[in-house]
């Protein structure tokens, strides 16, 4: 069975391209455009990694994150961080959120996997 990743992404062409880098990667793909999308979805799918925009409408990454941490059912998740914003610009915030790790835009497809596997090794260490 492959790994299910849960891409929250508001950007419509950028989850198309999401989705079909990871889908040829071999995972499993749910989309969602908004947090509070994503943390329903993470619910009923159980993803073992979220792929979290930071720039979402509505609630944003961070808010979204702290939600999933705020859930028995969601708080083992991995979520990775997937922004255009500087590092400095939400560190602090994102690690009092509980986000695994930080993917600045634009990523290449190799470094999407890396962080992925390390997110999951991690996980099941």
């Amino acid at each position: 069975m492959p790994t299910r990743i849960l891409i929250v992404e508001d950007h419509v062409d950028s989850l198309e391209v999401l989705t079909f880098q990871l889908t040829a990667m071999g995972y499993e793909v749910i989309e969602a455009t908004t947090g509070e999308e994503g943390i329903e979805k993470a619910q009923v799918y159980h993803p073992e990694i979220i792929l979290m925009d930071l720039g979402l409408p509505g609630i944003n990454g961070i808010e979204a994150t702290q939600r999933l941490r705020n859930n028995p059912e969601t708080a083992h998740i991995p979520v990775i961080a997937h922004t255009a914003w500087p590092e400095e610009t939400f560190r602090s915030e994102g690690e009092k959120a509980g986000i695994s790790d930080v993917l600045t835009k634009p990523t290449s497809p190799h470094r999407f996997k890396t962080t992925i596997e390390k997110c999951l090794k991690l996980r099941t260490n």
